[in-house]
């Protein structure tokens, strides 16, 4: 039986995949009073928009967020186009190397040199065949993991299952730079997308800083939360230019506090750090290790904290395990192991601030994990959300133009909100409305009233206003319902009494009040606009 004859009850009901989800009217309205209020903000400050495609070479974001991180190896959505049955076999081996279990839980590192083994032995033979493209890339991403695969081979050896993990960087950024076609990721996240524009477009260029503002969706294959989706929105901001004067940093933050108090949110926290430059945070990463190996600490950890004590000791302080945090309190602080420079960018910053009234709190332990980012973090909190109460977070980033093959000397700031968890906290606070209800509901009778309201109808939304015109002729007591229930504000009503006397009817429904007006006053009747005075949906 064919799925159409199927009977209604044994018929597939599709739904929305886990992760997702469906944002309907009248939500619609806040999110889009929300986009419109970001966008005004953003451009008062000289922010421009730009648009990036929603996927991108996966290398992109293995070399920008970092192939360590959780977010590429656990949590892209990546998808493979291979022109060769042999090159797909070799995507799957790369996967498999690739993944978490294998790297860091592995019961014998000889699985993970067996498997390395193999990948670069069908990458040679698909290479001295002609399969696999014979470019200065692929032949040096080959060289590196050849170079890898002898460490792993002499560790295997002499450390039994004691993978010094931290190697993987190299090997994954070595395995993602091998071309077996077309390898796409949906982007977990945009600032890699607009650096990535920012050095093709050749954007150093232009006059001053490049500062740049986004929306749009993103995807990461996490556990769903609440306020955390598989798909989810985001807003971001990047300054990239020559300078990385602290008034820059200052100004992004100040833009996201008015951004708050346009959305009326007046319960947060706006906490900065800095977190140091090449110069300082190498050696307090070391300290910060060698505190961590204490074996009265490391015992105490977490698996994921105990994982990255090797791989990024600094996001052990981005844990939120409750049993972690008296641990994480009594560590070395990085603001007391600044450089001179970093302290001096610091204070310069903290004194922007308080000139631009914008109050902070000092958070030693807010750090970002990834090594392009130095000195300025920052992070804004708000406790309407509970347990999960951060906002938006962003931070200074001034290593990774040139990592991604850009020119030297290119500094980069930025942050990134989750627009759902923004959403959540404007309804929490409950001070904006932002629903805009319908303005007028037409009420036509009698065939030669129609071709009337379908021009008054149109003379009305070019003024802006919303309008529900029906299609068919309804009875004048139905219409008045169907105007009720859809909220609307007015009823114009056109019939054959109002055609034959060229004067229109208008029902106030809150109160029933009516009136009769001219055509010519129409407009004017409805101006301003019916919601100038309900809030921020006008």
């Amino acid at each position: 039986m064919g799925e159409a004859a199927k009977p209604e009850n044994e018929r597939r009901k599709f739904r929305a995949i886990k992760g997702t989800r469906d944002i309907l009217p009248p939500a619609t309205d806040l999110w889009n009073w929300f986009e419109k209020t970001a966008r005004g903000v953003m451009e008062s400050y000289n922010f421009a928009e730009i648009r990036t495609p929603i996927f991108e070479e996966t290398s992109l974001f293995a070399r920008a967020v970092g192939f360590a991180t959780d977010v590429v190896s656990k949590e892209m959505y990546t998808f493979e186009m291979f022109e060769l049955r042999e090159l797909e076999y070799l995507g799957h081996l790369r996967s498999e190397i690739w993944s978490a279990e294998q790297r860091y839980k592995a019961d014998d590192p000889g699985e993970v040199v067996t498997s390395l083994s193999r990948f670069l032995a069908l990458a040679n033979q698909a290479l001295d065949e002609g399969k696999l493209a014979r470019t200065p890339e692929n032949q040096t991403a080959l060289k590196e993991l050849r170079e890898q695969l002898n460490f792993f081979a002499q560790e295997a050896r002499v450390s039994g299952d004691e993978l010094l993990s931290w190697h993987w960087e190299d090997t994954g950024l070595a395995l993602a730079e091998v071309d077996l076609g077309d390898s796409l990721t949906l982007r977990p996240e945009a600032t890699a997308s607009v650096v990535r524009a920012y050095i093709e477009h050749g954007m150093q260029m232009l006059p001053g800083d490049a500062k740049l503002y986004y929306i749009g969706p993103m995807f990461r294959r996490e556990r769903p939360q609440k306020g955390r989706y598989r798909q989810f929105y985001q807003i971001g901001a990047e300054v990239l230019g020559t300078s990385d004067a602290p008034a820059i940093d200052a100004e992004l933050i100040q833009m996201l506090t008015d951004l708050l108090e346009r959305c009326q949110i007046e319960k947060y926290t706006l906490l900065i750090n800095s977190i140091g430059c090449a110069e300082c945070r190498p050696k307090y990463v070391d300290l910060l290790r060698a505190e961590l190996l204490k074996p009265d600490i490391f015992s105490k950890l977490g698996a994921d904290s105990q994982r990255r004590v090797e791989t990024n000791p600094l996001r052990v302080m981005d844990s939120k395990l409750p049993e972690e945090q008296a641990i994480i309190e009594k560590l070395p602080k990085i603001s007391e192991h600044l450089c001179e420079e970093c302290r001096t960018h610091y204070e310069k910053l903290k004194r922007e601030l308080t000139l631009r009234e914008v109050p902070f709190t000092e958070s030693p332990r807010l750090v970002r994990g990834l090594d392009y980012y130095m000195r300025t973090t920052f992070e804004i909190t708000s406790p309407i959300l509970g347990a999960q109460n951060a906002l938006c977070g962003g931070g200074r980033y001034d290593g990774l133009v040139e990592m991604l093959g850009g020119p030297k000397g290119i500094k980069g700031i930025g942050f990134a909100l989750g627009e759902d968890r923004f959403i959540d906290a404007i309804e929490e606070a409950r001070k904006v409305r932002a629903t805009r209800p319908l303005d007028i509901f037409i009420a036509w009778m009698g065939e030669g009233a129609y071709p009337t309201a379908v021009r008054l109808a149109h003379v009305l939304r070019v003024e802006k206003h919303r309008v529900e015109l029906p299609a068919g002729e309804m009875k004048f007591r139905k219409a008045l319902e169907r105007a009720d229930k859809l909220g609307a504000r007015y009823v114009l009503i056109i019939g054959d009494d109002e055609i034959a006397s060229d004067m229109l009817t208008i029902k106030r429904l809150a109160d029933g009040v009516q009136e009769k007006i001219s055509e010519e006053a129409l407009v004017d009747f409805f101006r301003p606009p019916v919601l100038t005075k309900e809030g921020p949906g006008s």
